[in-house]
Order: C-alpha cells, then sequence, then structure tokens
C-alpha cells in the first residue's frame, strides 16, 4: 500500500501539517544522505527552554539511528540546561558515526553549547549563534523568578567593593544589599562560568577540532567572554563563527538547494509551533512528538 493510504482521510487532515513536514524532512535525508532529526521550541514561552523533560523524546528520535548513520539535529533553541544539554550530545554521539548541527535561524546559550559538539555547523544568511556565558535564576522574596548572567552577579559585587574601598561611607548604602546577599550565589555563579568553559572545551577538543587543545581552549574563551559580548543576546553569524572562533562552518548561500529545503523546514515549524500552541516538536520522518 503506498504511503499515507493506511490513514483515514479525516486522520490524514487533522495532522496534515505532521505529515507534511515529515515528508520534507525525508526529502532533504534524500538529497543530503543523512538522517535529519529535527529539536524545534518555541523560543518566546517560558517552557520552551532545554531540560530534563527532553531527553525521553530525543530517545524516541535516536530509536532507529544507528552507528553506520551520519545524523543531522536542526535546532532552534533559546538555550535552557547545560547539563540537559550535554546529555542530548551524548546521546546523539553514541547513535550516529558522524555529527552535524544545522541552525536555521536561533541557537543560543546551552544550544550554542550543543552545536560546538558537532563535528561541523550548517548556517546561512538568517542563523545566529550565541555566547555561551551562563545565565543563573533566582527565586525573589514576591516569588518572582529573576534571570542574570553569572558574571553580572560577581560584576556587580566587584562594583560594591570598588566604590566601597574608594568611599568607605558608601557601604551604609550598600548593606542592605550585601546582608541579603548568598555567599553560596557567588560560589555557583563561579562554578557555572567554568562549567560552561569546560563544556565547550572538552567537546571541541574531541570533535571539531580533533585534539587542538590550544584551539579549543581560544574559542571556549572567546564565547564566554563578556568584555568581547557584552550582552547574552549578541549575535554570532556565519562568517563571526568561522572566521573568529575558527568553528567548521559550513556556510551556504541563500540560493543553495539543501539551504532552501532547511528554510522551508524550519518556516513550516514556526508557523506550526505557533498555530498549534506547542512549546516544543521533536519530529524525525517516523517519529512525533510535543511539549505543551
Amino acid at each position: 500500500m503506498p504511503e499515507g493510504q493506511d490513514r483515514t482521510p479525516l486522520y490524514q487532515a487533522i495532522h496534515n501539517e505532521r505529515y507534511s513536514r515529515q515528508n520534507l524532512i525525508k526529502q532533504i535525508e534524500e538529497k543530503t544522505n543523512r538522517r535529519l532529526i529535527v529539536y524545534f521550541s518555541n523560543i518566546f514561552s517560558p517552557f520552551g527552554s532545554i531540560n530534563r523533560n527532553d531527553i525521553a523524546p530525543f530517545g524516541d528520535l535516536l530509536m532507529d539511528i544507528n552507528k553506520d548513520v551520519d545524523l543531522d539535529l536542526l535546532i532552534h533553541s533559546g538555550g535552557g540546561d547545560i547539563d540537559s544539554a550535554e546529555k542530548i550530545v551524548f546521546m546523539c554521539r553514541n547513535k550516529c558515526r558522524g555529527f552535524r548541527v544545522i541552525i536555521p535561524q536561533y541557537a543560543k546559550s546551552a544550544a550554542t553549547l550543543i552545536a560546538l559538539a558537532a563535528d561541523s555547523i550548517v548556517m546561512g544568511y538568517t542563523s545566529e549563534l550565541g555566547p555561551i556565558d551562563p545565565q543563573i535564576s533566582i527565586t525573589l522574596r514576591d516569588g518572582k523568578m529573576l534571570t542574570r548572567p553569572a558574571y553580572s552577579y560577581l560584576q556587580g559585587l566587584k562594583m560594591i567593593r570598588d566604590e566601597i574601598k574608594s568611599d568607605p561611607s558608601f557601604i551604609q548604602s550598600y548593606l542592605p544589599l550585601l546582608e541579603q546577599l548568598d555567599p553560596a550565589l557567588l560560589d555557583y555563579c563561579n562554578k557555572s562560568i567554568e562549567r560552561s568553559k569546560r563544556f565547550a572545551y572538552k567537546w571541541l577538543c574531541q570533535y571539531m577540532f580533533k585534539g587542538d587543545t590550544k584551539k579549543a581552549a581560544t574559542a571556549a574563551a572567546k564565547l564566554n567572554d563578556v568584555d568581547k559580548y557584552i550582552m547574552h543576546g549578541v549575535v554570532i553569524d556565519s562568517k563571526e563563527a568561522k572566521t573568529e572562533l575558527g568553528l567548521e562552518v559550513d556556510e551556504l548561500s541563500p540560493d543553495d538547494l539543501i539551504w532552501q529545503a532547511f528554510w522551508r523546514l524550519y518556516c513550516q515549524y514556526e508557523v506550526d509551533t505557533r498555530k498549534l500552541g506547542v512549546n516544543k516538536i521533536f519530529e524525525s520522518n517516523k517519529v512525533h512528538l510535543t511539549l505543551t
């Protein structure tokens, strides 16, 4: 029976967006001779970040991948939990021969870290990576969550210390803030910064830079440099990723047929994610999972 004819007409119509995307995934796989899986998140949702809930869906995505296969991961994410990001890397790396990350538009923070663990990164004129300086969330007295770069907490303390040193009378103004300061938070900030650097260094050494420890250390340090990238949302485009950071980037032009296929697939996810009201879509040519 031809593919699709085993589905009833109403079922096919209800899930038409999914089957359209999966057909496009198959077409891309035929052109690249690689397997393709997709991790697409709603970057405007507070529940769209990379976290432990992603692990089981990735297990399904990778179920029929084997060591003789080259794998592409198309990712659209604003980042999230670094430990979950590394778990995803371990899972992908253990299930394939070669690993490539496709960034049609947006892969920031922990999603950038996932890209650094690939053999190469596919980017176009709409693609962007970002700095890997970790973000720390704390709960305020009113119960609201506040997220700030780890460096900001440390630099804020340094600024207070310098002002008090230059004029001890400032201590009276800063005393209420200093009394609320949690030493454990400062320790956590320092450790988070080091964790991010070690993640980048480890995987760059192992794959993209293949044992070039100096090159890996330089790239990891640059990506974590808040003087170079003063804001966490700074755009790192394909040219900067390739020339300044030395990453293995396959730059595809807008008229490249493979790029156009990736972009068409991205646009379908962008529209369907909002239409369906979901936070994430995990998809392959066979698997379809959503998190709401």
